[in-house]
Parts: C-alpha cells; structure tokens; sequence
C-alpha cells in the first residue's frame, strides 16, 4: 500500500471546520492534507443554513469562541469571493409576550458583558427592522454581530485558498486506521488508498468524529441530532434579519432527545427562505418527518403570516454533532499523542469554524492559542464519565 509524501498534519474531514482547520494550518506554513471519505461539504455542513450567531450563546466560553470567529468571518470576507454569500444581516429575536422579553433583556445583558452587541426593540418599532412580522408581539433584541454564509461554499473556498497555501485534498478516501508507532503515539493515517503519514491527525469528522476517535483507541461521547429545514420557492426580500423566536435559544441548550422545533426564519440572496429549525435524537435516521416539516411550517407562519401560502419547493436535513455539554472537542487529546479535536460544534459549526481552525494551527505550531482550551478539551468527559 503506497506511502505518501510525510505532512506535517493530516486533517480527517472535508466540512466548513475541518477547511478552516487545514486553511489557518497551511497559511501558517505547516504542511497539511485533509481527507474525507465523500466529498466537500458532504456531511453536517451541507445540510446547514450558514448561521454565524452570537445571539444564541450566553455568556461563556462558546460565546468566547463565537465571538472570535465573528471577528474571523469578517477578516475572512475580503479574502473569500462573493459566492460565499457572507451576508452580516444581523439577527432578531422576538418575544411573544412581556414575560419572555424580560428574560431575553436578562440574557442580553450577560451577553453585553462578553462583548456582544444586543439592543432592544420595542414592539411598535419592529416592523422598521422586519415589515411582514405578525403583529401583536412583545418586542424584541436585535444582534447586529450576526451573519450568514452559503455553508458548503464556504467550506469550498476556504480548501481551494488551502490549496493555494501548498495543502492537499484527498476526497473519497476513508480512514480505515489511525496508525500510532511503539510508544502510542500518532504517525499518521490509513486510508482506502493509502497511508498518509503526519505526526498529527486533526479529527473534524463532525458527527462521525467519535467513531475517529476510536479507531485511535480513545473515547469521544459524539451523538448526532438531527434537524430539518425548509426552502421555499424564490421571493423578494421579505425576510431583512435572521429571525428567530425566543424558545429556540433553550432548545439550542436542551439536552431532550425528542423532537423540538422553533421557528428561524431568513431570507437568502437568491430569493428563497430557509425555515428551521428541529433537534432530535434519532441517531442516523434519515426517514422523513412530516411532523417536524408541518410544526416548522405553522411556526414560520405565525412569526410571519405573509408566508402561510407560499410553497415549499424542497426539504433537506442532517445531522448536528452533540455533546452532551454542548461544547465542542478543540486541541490535543492527552490519551494519544499526537491526536487533535475539531469535531463537536453541534449546530454551530459553521460559525465557530474560523475560530477552530485558528486554534488548531497555534497547537498544531507548538504556540499558545489566543483563547484557553480549557472547556473544549476532549479528555473533560473521562471525568464526568459522560455516556459510558
């Protein structure tokens, strides 16, 4: 079985972080090869809307992460093309009633003193930010940090800028070992085709990211949650913002197993509106739910009446990588040396991918990362003993 050329750093996983992992890696002069066994963006990022929120994430480290990788996103805009589709159209979170404005005002406040930027919206000034809202609403916060990419285009262009960067993509390839030398440590990768040899393996295999984990003989508690979305047919812009009901920030945070859903609407550039959001654990299932599609489309409805008779030209879903304490995996795994964790945004991904990557490259050259590893290490649920 051939060997190929030694690397530096092998990156399992050709999504939105395992691109911004090999992107930050190879920019930073290591040499890098990523490899997945279907094709770019073939996973959860494929099956995501593109969110880069803060608006969802309270005060800690994953809005610490967020918060990075917004700044990363917008550094990244001049640098990827327009197809990218970045969007920083902000986002809106709206309160039905005055109880639950209340607790988004307590919220927003914790989120302010990490840095994020929220302002209240009161109920007879919504419709200056979002005209075909539903009347009768409390209010709102409105973020105006929050963005949107074309998620698989972004993952796209973020391999091709590797690749003028001297990294190598190796797609349709799947790792069938995780090779370790005498003393356990890492030495690269076994695939269909070949060896990839590397002293590092970065695993961002997203929801399959515990099955890597294994093949290396450790333990990642890595669970798929699967979501749906809905896409109408093209309209004028009649959704501005990102727009979501305040429920979906505790559905983000549940850890429930049964369907959840709360309606996030936005429009796109291409004219169609995208309508999610469900969680649920079902592992990989991927029968059809008409549950989930017809509570999406009422919720949409009532956040937004003008769309009650428009028609739903597709569906698609996938599945989010979740933790049990919704954070990811990010840096060195202590059990094996050599390995690395990129894997476990849930449905995150796409917005905190920047920020990965960037940090896997500081690990990856040996530096101190720009944000503490703490949290997210990869070896915190040997202690909780988490899914054993």
């Amino acid at each position: 079985m051939p060997k190929r050329h030694p690397l530096d750093a092998v990156i399992v996983g050709a999504g939105v972080v395992g691109a911004a992992c090999a992107y930050y890696a190879s920019r930073s002069g290591l040499s890098v090869a990523v490899v997945d066994r279907g094709p770019v963006a073939g996973g959860t990022t494929g099956a995501g809307e593109g969110n880069l929120l803060v608006s969802d994430k309270e005060a800690g480290p994953e809005l610490d992460l967020a918060l990075m990788s917004t700044r990363l996103w917008r550094e990244l805009r001049s640098a990827l093309p327009p197809e990218t589709e970045y969007e920083p159209k902000g986002g809106l979170v709206v309160a039905p009633d005055e109880a639950t404005l209340s607790a988004l005002r307590t919220f927003a406040e914790g989120q302010r003193g990490a840095g994020v930027e929220a302002h209240e919206v009161a109920a007879d000034r919504l419709h200056d930010l979002e005209p075909h809202l539903a009347p009768g609403l409390a209010g709102a916060l409105h973020y105006p940090q929050d963005a949107q990419v074309q998620p698989a285009r972004a993952a796209a262009e973020l391999l091709r800028a590797a690749g003028r960067h001297g990294a190598r993509l190796y797609l349709g390839e799947e790792v069938t070992e995780v090779l370790t030398g005498p003393d356990g440590a890492v030495r690269g990768v076994r695939t269909s085709r070949g060896e990839l040899l590397a002293p590092a393996v970065v695993n961002a295999a997203g929801t399959w990211g515990g099955q890597l984990a294994g093949l290396a003989g450790t333990h990642l508690p890595v669970l798929p949650r699967r979501g749906f979305v809905l896409v109408t047919e093209p309209l004028p812009r009649v959704v501005r913002h990102k727009v979501y009901a305040a429920d979906y920030i505790a559905d983000v945070a549940s850890g429930s197993a049964a369907l959840q859903s709360s309606a996030v609407v936005e429009g796109t550039p291409s004219g169609p509106v995208l309508i999610g959001a469900t969680r649920e654990r079902v592992g990989f299932d991927r029968t059809l739910s008409t549950e989930a599609l017809r509570r999406l489309a009422a919720q949409a409805a009532d956040l937004f009446p003008v769309l009650a008779d428009v028609h739903a030209m597709r569906v698609y879903h996938g599945f989010r990588p979740y933790f049990p304490d919704h954070l990811p995996a990010i840096g060195p795994d202590p059990r094996v040396p050599g390995l690395h964790h990129a894997c476990g945004h849930e449905g995150a991904g796409i917005g905190l991918a920047p920020a990965t990557g960037l940090l896997i490259a500081s690990v990856l050259r040996g530096e101190r990362p720009d944000l503490d590893l703490t949290p997210f290490r990869p070896e915190r649920f040997d202690r909780q003993g988490a899914d054993r």
